[in-house]
Parts: C-alpha cells; sequence; structure tokens
C-alpha cells in the first residue's frame, strides 16, 4: 500500500512540474515530463508495483535469482573454455588427432611433380630438337605446401 502511495505522489510531483514548464511555453519538454511522470501510476494500475514488492521480502525468490544467476555464469565460463580450448578433454583430441594422421601419413611422401609439360602419349608430334636437348627446368619448391598438408594429415 506504501508503494501505490508513493508512485501516486511521484506521478502528482511530476504533473505539476509539466504544467509549470507548459506555462513556460516549453511544450515538448512538458510533453516528455508528462509522459515520464505518468509511468509510475501505470506501474501501480498493472500491478507491476505490486509483484515487485513481494519480490522485494521473500528471501527464497532471492535464493531463486541466485540459483539462476549461478547457472548462466556456469555455461558461460563453459562456452569460454569451450572457445579457447582449454578443457582437458578436447585439448588431448586435438593432440591426438595430428599424431595419428602423423603417423598415418609416414609411409606417404608427398612427391613434386618433375615434369614440366604432360605427357602425350604415343600419337604426339615429335619435340623439336633444340626443345629436346635444353636443360629441364628447375623443379618447384614444394617443401611449404608438403609441411602443410602433413600439418593437416594429408
Amino acid at each position: 500500500m506504501l508503494a501505490e502511495t508513493i508512485c501516486s505522489a511521484v506521478s502528482a510531483a511530476g504533473l505539476g512540474i509539466a504544467a509549470l514548464t507548459a506555462y513556460r511555453r516549453r511544450f515538448l519538454a512538458a510533453t516528455r515530463i508528462t509522459a515520464y511522470a505518468l509511468v509510475p501510476v501505470g506501474l501501480v494500475m498493472t500491478g507491476v508495483v505490486e509483484w515487485v514488492s513481494k519480490i522485494a521480502f521473500k528471501p527464497s525468490i532471492w535464493v531463486g535469482f541466485g540459483v539462476l544467476g549461478l547457472a548462466w555464469l556456469l555455461f558461460m565460463v563453459t562456452r569460454v573454455i569451450e572457445r579457447r580450448g582449454l578443457g582437458t578433454s578436447e585439448k588431448a583430441e586435438k593432440t591426438e588427432k595430428p599424431a595419428k594422421a602423423a603417423k598415418a601419413g609416414a609411409g606417404r611422401e608427398a612427391v613434386a611433380p618433375t615434369a614440366s609439360a604432360p605427357s602425350l602419349g604415343a600419337g604426339s608430334r615429335p619435340q623439336s630438337t633444340a626443345r629436346q636437348n635444353a636443360p629441364a627446368a628447375p623443379a618447384e619448391d614444394f617443401s611449404d605446401i608438403e609441411a602443410i598438408l602433413k600439418k593437416h594429415g594429408i
């Protein structure tokens, strides 16, 4: 009952200030003050003030809010740990996968192609003598590509 009385008094004071502001011909500001002044009365009429006053004085409700806050905090902590990869099971899986892939790919070595032109088979034209005597183009360095492929276990 006290909260409703206080809200009504605040609204009445706000409407008085709005009237004085309108008297000074500041109608936009007076309209805004009137809107703010009507909010407490609206909250009383909808029952929000009564609901809030019941919540404020019951310890079991505050304990419930605390439990909800703890649950939210635990969810956020686990998400941060998961994103950073700090969890023990996730970290073990991440280190095991590349090790297994490296062991599986140890027998297979990536070989860089040495041919500068594709082979055309038996029906191709004979190459000119100048081209046959020319030294082969130096093989490209694929070591960085090999390192990337080995890192991903390919």
